[in-house]
């Protein structure tokens, strides 16, 4: 699967869930993608198109830890 299909496939169910599930639906699917073997190059690309999905993507990948980190190692450069 390529990173238009992540995208198409989320943005058509999205508009069907309940508001208050989407997040939670958003870490599914990609605990389900990576499940059936989706590359994290694939994840990578499909950033940007849905914050649902971007936050999800950042949660597996755990992206946000990565970036905490570069963020201390840019304090301790200057």
């Amino acid at each position: 699967m390529d990173e238009t299909q992540v995208v198409e496939i989320w943005t058509v169910f999205k508009e069907y869930l309940d508001k208050k599930q989407v997040h939670a639906a958003a870490e599914r699917y990609v605990d389900l993608l990576c499940d059936m073997g989706t590359k994290e190059e694939v994840f990578n690309e499909a950033m940007g198109s849905d914050s649902e999905l971007d936050d999800a993507i950042c949660y597996y990948l755990d992206l946000d830890k990565l970036e905490d980190e570069d963020a201390d190692e840019d304090a301790y450069e200057d």
